[in-house]
């Protein structure tokens, strides 16, 4: 199929909208769905292992994708994650248990740690500073778009079909993006020359971050903290982490350049991601939890809960694209966590009194300040380094805001089994124990199974299959108990949520004043009337200085390539 050169940048643009699109529906929907996934297959206890695994793949992959795009080419490397992506989909709706779903889900975060960087890399690349604010902001509505329609989606398809079309639902759509980013960087050039790969510090950086998870998740559960196997991983983790600085220091081509943290913005930036993906993801995937569990709505109405948050996200982050150049990234960063601060604090009071309307005020406000931090993160990071480094830089910043979302679930995670099984014995047996309900074989049999594994208990409120078979003396002893000691728990993942946002705003104290350069300057491609398949790159590094904030004073790794012709 031949395109114009104007053609092709539609369809690439639109290739790139149409893979935020499935991707971000991914994510919200599997979201909604989980709490029915948990009641037919089982396995409360690693419910956080589907998102964990996901999350853990998908993060350590980032680097290694954008470092590969940067050398093999951008088309080649996006359509190899979606093709992954689509796989991992498929193989997920196959599964009969949930060690199959996480397996599963590890293979898509594959795919998904592929195509989320380079989709931001490539807005990059084919437009200008000025113009990626308003980019950025479509690119967040479109993810908001996604994140309004994927709950309600997912809570439709788990009370009218089966769980398993949340993930089939990926493969139309895929099948779309894919073939629209084939054509759309169908003339993408790269370079001939000899291509140099990183193993060891692609290597390490797995076996680093890999280790490090496996151990936050696996301690005080499966393995006491101080037990050998918890203490080998975390040895693995910081063995490999070290020898990952030395092999980054001496390689050729770096998957993560060391240089990249003289920069301030980088570095203060990709904190501030790196905390907010620990709050936001590692307590955002408890909501349906409380929705379903606590206040006993359907998956289809706690869908419809999120749904304010979701639309307060993409209002804000469009805004917010179009106000980039007026406002230092420091101030944004410190309202947006700000909010997410009391947003989290006011989740944390939640209880089975709550109403469903105060829960969804709660989680709009949640909304706003992720939709004020999210779009800035990428814009900082791309308006502190030219063309050279863009790839790496922006592939960088979705690696930290990820490895915090992966740490946010292990730890919060963590946390919520610990607390929730304290919480059980505390407030849920005494509450039941003398009840003469008690006494009969079924509850006596399921208490007494409870006792090893309370939490089990919490896969009652659900599954309405099990609700649905309890008689109504049985509902009226174990669901109110059972719905307060559940409520509390989750209190414990909300205060860690807030203590993080707060430490959140303190870091982006350290921003100083850079912000968005908002001169009217374009690259000589584009005064030329050239397009995105001529060699632009050159002539955007001629005005890279230019682009800059005024008070950076960026490092350059030790080798610059232009890697990819745009």
């Amino acid at each position: 199929m031949h395109l114009s050169a104007k053609s092709q940048h539609a369809t690439l643009v639109a290739g790139l909208l149409l893979a935020m699109f499935f991707s971000s529906l991914n994510q919200t929907v599997v979201g909604t769905a989980m709490p029915r996934i948990i009641g037919e297959l089982g396995g409360l206890s690693i419910m956080t292992w589907v998102t964990t695994a996901y999350m853990l793949t998908s993060t350590t992959v980032v680097p290694i994708g954008g470092k590969l795009a940067d050398l093999y080419g951008r088309r080649v490397v996006y359509i190899t994650g979606l093709i992954i992506f689509m796989s991992g989909s498929a193989l997920c709706g196959t599964s009969s248990n949930m060690p199959q779903l996480i397996f599963y889900r590890a293979l898509q975060g594959i795919g998904g740690g592929i195509m989320m960087p380079l989709a931001m890399t490539i807005v990059g690349d084919i437009f200008t500073p000025e113009e990626r604010g308003r980019w950025q902001g479509i690119m967040g509505a479109i993810f908001g778009l996604a994140s309004v329609i994927g709950p309600t989606i997912g809570g439709w398809i788990v009370d009218y079909s089966s769980w398993k079309w949340v993930f089939y639902i990926n493969l139309p759509i895929g099948l779309l993006a894919t073939i629209t980013i084939y054509l759309g960087l169908k003339n993408e050039k790269i370079l001939t020359d000899k291509i140099v790969i990183d193993y060891s510090g692609a290597i390490t950086l797995i076996t680093g971050t890999v280790g490090l998870l496996l151990g936050l998740n696996l301690g005080g559960t499966e393995y006491p903290w101080s037990s050998w196997q918890i203490l080998a991983l975390m040895g693995v983790s910081l063995i490999s982490w070290l020898l990952f600085i030395n092999f980054e220091n001496k390689a050729v081509e770096p998957v993560l350049s060391l240089a990249l943290f003289n920069n301030r913005i980088f570095t203060v930036s990709n904190i501030v991601g790196f905390l907010m993906g620990l709050g936001m993801f590692g307590s955002i995937i408890f909501l349906p939890l409380f929705f379903q569990g606590v206040l006993g709505i359907s998956a289809t109405s706690s869908g419809n809960t999120m749904l304010p948050m979701m639309i307060s996200m993409m209002i804000t982050s469009v805004v917010v694209g179009q106000f980039a150049t007026k406002i230092a990234f420091r101030s944004m960063y410190i309202a947006g966590m700000a909010l997410m601060s009391v947003a989290f604090f006011l989740l944390s009071t939640m209880t089975v009194n709550t109403t469903q309307l105060a829960a969804m005020l709660y989680i709009v406000i949640l909304g706003i300040g992720i939709g004020i931090v999210t779009p800035i993160l990428t814009l900082a990071v791309q308006s502190a380094f030219g063309p050279e480094q863009r790839g790496v830089a922006t592939s960088a910043t979705q690696f930290f805001r990820s490895i915090g979302g992966t740490i946010g679930i292990t730890v919060l995670g963590a946390f919520f089994n610990s607390y929730s099984v304290n919480m059980m014995r505390q407030e849920f047996f005494p509450a039941v124990q003398n009840a003469p309900l008690v006494m009969t074989d079924t509850v006596s049999d399921m208490l007494t199974k409870a006792q090893t594994d309370p939490r089990s208990l919490f896969n009652i409120l659900l599954s309405p299959e099990t609700l649905h078979k309890m008689t109504i003396n049985m509902q009226q002893l174990l669901l109110p108990p059972l719905k307060n000691t559940l409520a509390d728990s989750l209190h414990i993942v909300f205060w860690v949520a807030m203590i993080v946002s707060i430490v959140g705003i303190l870091v982006s104290l350290l921003m100083g004043k850079a912000k968005l350069n908002n001169k009217n300057k374009r690259s000589m491609a584009e005064q030329a009337g050239v397009t995105l398949y001529t060699d632009r790159l050159a002539a955007e590094m001629e005005l890279a200085a230019d682009l800059v904030p005024d008070l950076i004073d960026g490092d350059h790794p030790k080798r610059k390539k232009d890697c990819y012709r745009g």
